[in-house]
């Protein structure tokens, strides 16, 4: 989920900016107010220009009013540990959910198979791994060729995760747990080669224009508050200059995936430990009979939805314009409906609606040029109604 000033949002101007040398010649010297802080004035400037655009990607996040699904079941002699559902939350939660899943996975045995290799199998996979279990991937497609490989690459650990009404106070408690031991294991990736995850800048604009209140039909589930302790809250400026398209900056500290590298580590990781990953298109699950572990985990995200017959995911569909790389403007940033993340592996820049309930129920994953140029073109205005000329 995204409430208003949060995580998601932009910036301020300034007379000096970093990646200001990488512009055109003729960019302009942006609109200031010097009562700003400093740091503040100095953002990150990024080419949103619509022929930067160098591919559009749609992801269904796997949503489930009640939240992932833990449980265990029996499928003829194996058994299987369902870990799919995460919503917008897969790479946030994965740590922890993979905890909790494989801890229900060993008492049955340490020969585990997973079904599935986006966020969530690969990380499950290690887990068990750490755990002294033998393990074998059982996938029909490998990143980057997964829903998973699509994601904005922030921690979000809340987002679209349950619906309020759903949430009950184990699922709440457990939800935390998660999301605590997760945070702890981001730590020891940071400063690895290639960079797989670390902190930017989050710079968050609240629009001077009029708008209505951002509304939530679906009624996520807003659990953050409960974690509110580990996450860096930033600090909220104002901005009195009339001039700028902003009355209020949110600047805190961000975490984000570049997942492009991510990816590539918790596979590499996964294999030096003696992993092994198997091609296979499972139709329906009595498939598994066949296969020699005796117990599996279902890490199969949406794509449960037809293979488990389970009708409690609803999709919700989240297009990507991606911009090339700006390794010189790592930050992230939002401002109206539209989020931004500049990542090593690409500029993310996300049309996020006119509420909450944006892609909800929604299975077309066909991109929308439309769409991603209307994104790309509204970050493109708010720069230039600072001074810039991209």
């Amino acid at each position: 989920m995204m409430p208003l000033l949060s995580r998601r949002h932009v910036m301020a101007g300034g007379a000096s900016v970093v990646g200001l040398s990488g512009l055109s010649a003729c960019a302009t010297r942006p609109l200031f107010n010097p009562d700003l802080d400093a740091d503040v004035r100095s953002i990150p400037v990024i080419r949103a220009r619509t022929d930067r655009i160098d591919r559009i990607t749609v992801c269904l996040r796997p949503f489930r009013a009640a939240g992932p699904r833990l449980d265990v079941v029996q499928v003829g002699h194996k058994t299987v540990v369902h870990n799919y559902g995460h919503g917008g939350s897969g790479w946030s939660l994965s740590w922890g959910s993979a905890k909790l899943a494989v801890e229900r996975a060993l008492p049955v045995s340490r020969n585990i198979g997973v079904i599935g290799c986006g966020a969530i199998g690969l990380t499950t996979a290690i887990v068990a791994q750490q755990a002294g279990a033998q393990v074998t991937i059982y996938t029909e497609a490998l990143p980057p060729f997964v829903r998973s490989s699509r994601a904005s690459g922030s921690w979000t650990p809340s987002s679209r995760i349950a619906r309020a009404d759903a949430v009950t106070p184990e699922f709440a408690a457990r939800w935390e747990s998660m999301a605590r031991y997760s945070f702890s294991c981001y730590q020891s990736l940071q400063g690895l080669p290639g960079n797989p995850v670390e902190w930017d800048t989050f710079y968050g604009l609240h629009s001077r224009e009029p708008s209505a209140p951002h509304a939530d039909p679906i009624g996520y589930a807003r659990l953050d508050e409960r974690i509110r302790d580990i996450e860096p809250q930033g600090n909220l400026i104002r901005v009195d200059d009339s001039r700028l398209p902003y009355s209020e900056v949110h600047k805190k500290p961000n975490l984000i995936f570049n997942v492009a590298s991510y990816s590539d580590y918790l596979m590499r990781q996964f294999l030096q430990q003696g992993g092994k990953i198997k091609i296979l298109t499972l139709h329906h699950p009595s498939e598994l009979t066949g296969l020699p572990e005796p117990v599996f985990i279902n890490c199969t995200g949406y794509g449960a939805r037809a293979l488990w017959n389970d009708n409690s995911i609803i999709p919700v569909r989240g297009q990507i314009a991606w911009l090339i790389p700006q390794p010189e403007a790592l930050c992230s940033m939002s401002f109206g409906n539209v989020y931004v993340v500049s990542r090593r592996d690409g500029i993310v820049v996300q049309w996020l609606g006119d509420d909450m309930g944006f892609g909800y129920d929604n299975t077309d994953e066909t991109p929308d040029l439309a769409e991603a140029r209307r994104s790309v073109s509204v970050i493109n205005g708010l720069y230039r109604r600072m001074g810039y000329s991209l």
